[in-house]
């Protein structure tokens, strides 16, 4: 299942970066997604009782002010009955639309909620670092008891005071102390 949601993807990310129209693309998966969530959705789409022509109405009138690609990608999906992979096909198209954008994700944790200030401040820094826009997502957790932690792929920034406590004592416990 998640081999054919990024097939279909990649196809969508292909099609809307030659159209310029990625963030249209965005919007209307998040909205087909929605819908397709929603508890007395899923039965309809499921039954071999309900026409194809009604589930097709249904969706005309959910994606309304979607493009009509999006529209068709739908009712592909529908005929091909492969709306289960629809949450998955938008994580995919997520990821390869940040790529084409050149957008990274940032996890950000704090012990406290960052400021707006100290938001702007940190995505310029990491934005600086990395070489590309950033998308934070912020977490706290006050367990880390200050600092931060920043996860970009798989990179890891841990300057919280647990993990500099941590490194003190393992320190102090194998006699590894410098100046």
């Amino acid at each position: 299942m998640a081999s054919a949601a990024k097939r279909y993807a990649q196809a969508v990310v292909e099609l809307a970066t030659e159209r310029g129209t990625l963030d249209a693309w965005q919007r209307d998966l998040n909205t087909f997604a929605e819908f397709m969530a929603r508890q007395d959705m899923a039965p309809l789409f499921q039954s071999p009782n309900v026409p194809q022509e009604q589930k097709e109405q249904m969706l005309d009138t959910a994606l309304a002010d979607a493009q009509p690609e999006a529209r068709n990608l739908a009712k592909m999906l529908i005929a091909r009955e492969r709306l289960a992979i629809v949450p998955r096909l938008v994580v995919e198209f997520t990821r390869a639309r940040m790529a084409v954008q050149g957008i990274v994700v940032a996890d950000v944790t704090t012990a406290e909620p960052l400021s707006a200030l100290g938001e702007t401040e940190m995505r310029a820094r990491l934005q600086e670092m990395f070489g590309k826009q950033v998308e934070m997502h912020l977490h706290t957790d006050p367990e880390i008891i200050g600092g931060l932690i920043v996860r970009v792929g798989d990179q890891l920034i841990d300057g919280s005071v647990a993990n500099q406590l941590r490194q003190l004592r393992t320190r102090l416990a194998t006699g590894a102390i410098t100046p």
